[in-house]
Order: C-alpha cells, then structure tokens, then sequence
C-alpha cells in the first residue's frame, strides 16, 4: 500500500494523531521569544543546547558530528552519540549476538541470548542514566555495543582465542576496536565498550561507569532467573541478604539494584552503590558462580567450547583462503600459517554465532556432534 492522502501522505486512513506545531515566524530581532522556540524544529544544534542546562555538570555533551577517528559532518537531527547508537543497532556483529550463548548453548525459547542481555544492560543503564542526568544516547549506545566482541559459546571464548594472540583475547576491547571499528563510532563510545569489564580500566565518562554497573546488575539477576526456570538452581538457594534486600523476584532485585546507584551517585556525585546493596549483588554474584557458572556441566561445556574454536582458528590459520572466499577477512595473498592469517582467523571465529561455528566443526574438522556442546536438556 502507498499510504493515504491528506496535507502529507499518511499511514491510516482514519488517522487523526496531530502535535500542532503552527509556522513559527522569529521576531524581526532574529531572537525567537520561547513561545516561538517551542513551534521551531527541534535540530541538532538546537539540542545540543539544551544539554548544557539540563545535563549533569559531569555529564559527557555531545558536540556536532563527534570526536571520530575519521572526521563526518554532523548530522542534522541526531546527535553524534545518537548516530552510534543507530549505528551499532544495525550492525551485522550486533545481530549475531541473538545467535551467541549468554550462559546456556543452545538456549531454550524464554533463555537469554548475548542479544537479550545487551537488551537489558541498556534498559537498566538507561534508567539510572535518566535519573542521574547523564547522556541517555551514549549511555544506550555504549550498552548496545558492550558485548559485540564476544565470541561463540559464551566466555570459554576468551580462553579458547587467548593463546593465538599476543595480549590474550578480551571480548571489551575486542568489540571495540575490531567488531565495530568499521562504524567509526565516537571515542566516548569506543572507551565505554572497551572498558565496561570491571578487570578494566575505569571507563573515562560517568556514562561507561554505568555501563559497567548495569552489566553485572543485569546478568546476575537474569541469570538466576534462566537458571530457575531451567531447574538448575531453586529460588530457595538464593543467599539470605540478597532476598532481604532486594527480594525473590528479578524485577524487585532490578528495582533495588537500581535505586542503589542512582541514591549512591546522587548523593557522592560519583558513579557507585549503596554499600547494603553492593553487598547483595556481590553475594548474588559469588552465589551465581558456585551453583551456575562453575558447576559441573558447564565446566564440561566450556571444555567443548575451547576445543571447538581453537581446532576452527587452527583450521583457518592454515588455509586462509577459506576465508577469503566466504567472508573477506583474509586478502588471497596472505601466507598461510602467518601471524596475519592467525589473526585473521580469530576475527573469524570470534565472528561466528554459536550454531555455524558448531556445524563449521563438523562439517570442516569431521567434528563427532557428540563431543559439541549441549544445550540445557539435551
């Protein structure tokens, strides 16, 4: 369908949404009084303004087309931190977190994905954000990004890509300088992804410090719920303190984790938590560990996981053409067995979603499907 007429094409024929903005005319000074600032667009340039008195005083601003690497003319509607977030929405790394373990390979329907939990780090982010005046649009696109460097099969990844690079592999400054250095983001963003791991550097804006809070806030809470629903772990084993301060339900211990970042910032003017509810989260994560992430069958998967990728970089190291032809990562001419063609075939691996690296492995290597990771049940 074309749409519908009326002063301008419209969606719906019956449609009557109108938000009224008559022409507005500056007065003969060239200074619009505020009665004809609220009829003018609402641009850039004009927003940027307003950032400067509603912002924190910490707060990052953003500044016409944003301190890139590769210099671009603003753009006239969004802000440059706007622009990144829009950017790493539509990148192909973005996208194939729904297809990379968060905790559990082969997730069931209503289990987390790397792509979900990117969802809710930025919804969590977001709201302390709002509420501490700090830069909503940066701080959502640092949280979209946070994770885009991940590799399949959840944190065993890391381990599995370590020995092939000199500095280790460390999925922070991996999505940032190599998973979505093609977007040219702004280096506020850049620094936020790369640093948002507590084992990092602080990050330098107060916007990358809360990142850095919603991602623990945000992957403890759901884990446990994934794990619930899983039976893996009953609510009853939840620790004592968590369950008085925060509760039983993720949505109450959000609340709670929440609400003491937002009392700590706002009360010191540095991006922390309440110490009651730093103890919870810290006890919540320690009680995640021991009954989760450590436990028997996912040591056992992790094992499967490092197996798999190291054997596919291995694979591709030594025949880069491979990837040539199917993803461009390697130039023909690259030596196999290289340092380059290593590195190439990391970036590769680090690439792929949890699926076509498995079938990759039995396909490519003759990978016994009984010794790929399993899903919950499987």
């Amino acid at each position: 369908m074309s749409g519908y007429s009326g002063p301008a094409r419209l969606a719906h024929a019956d449609s009557a949404a109108r938000i009224d903005l008559p022409d507005a005319t500056p007065s003969g000074d060239g200074n619009a009084n505020a009665e004809e600032s609220a009829r003018l667009p609402l641009e850039r340039a004009a927003r940027e303004d307003r950032e400067a008195g509603f912002l924190a005083p910490g707060a990052t601003r953003a500044v016409g087309g944003g301190e890139r690497t590769r210099a671009e003319a603003p753009d006239p509607w969004r802000t440059c931190f706007e622009r990144d977030r829009d950017r790493i929405l539509h990148a192909t790394s973005f996208r194939r977190l729904a297809g990379k373990t968060q905790v559990f390979v082969f997730p069931q329907d209503h289990q987390r994905t790397r792509l979900t939990h990117a969802l809710e780090v930025a919804q969590v982010a977001t709201a302390i954000a709002r509420a501490c005046r700090l830069n909503v649009a940066l701080t959502e696109a640092i949280a979209l990004g946070h994770d885009c460097g991940h590799g399949p099969g959840g944190h065993a990844s890391e381990d599995a890509l370590d020995p092939f690079l000199p500095g280790g592999f460390d999925h922070a400054p991996w999505g940032a300088h190599v998973s979505l250095a093609p977007l040219n983001l702004c280096t506020q963003t850049i620094d936020g992804i790369a640093n948002h791991s507590w084992s990092r550097p602080a990050p330098s804006s107060p916007e990358g410090e809360v990142v850095s809070w919603a991602d623990r806030v945000a992957y403890v809470c759901h884990d446990w719920e994934d794990a619930v629903l899983t039976g893996i772990v009953s609510p009853h084993q939840l620790p004592p303190l968590v369950r008085d301060v925060c509760g039983e339900r993720r949505s109450a211990q959000l609340g709670a984790f929440i609400h003491g970042v937002v009392a700590a910032t706002l009360r010191t003017g540095q991006v922390g938590m309440e110490e009651d509810a730093a103890e919870a989260l810290s006890a919540f994560r320690s009680c995640n560990y021991e009954r989760i992430y450590l436990r028997e069958a996912s040591v056992r998967q992790g094992e499967a996981v490092v197996q798999v990728l190291r054997a596919l970089v291995e694979h591709f190291a030594d025949r880069p053409h491979l990837m040539a032809e199917t993803s461009g990562q390697a130039s023909p001419d690259v030596l196999a067995g290289s340092e380059h063609a290593l590195v190439a075939a990391v970036t590769y691996v680090a690439g792929m979603t949890d699926r076509f690296a498995f079938r990759q492995a039995v396909a490519l290597l003759g990978w016994d499907p009984d010794k790929l990771p399993a899903g919950v049940g499987s």
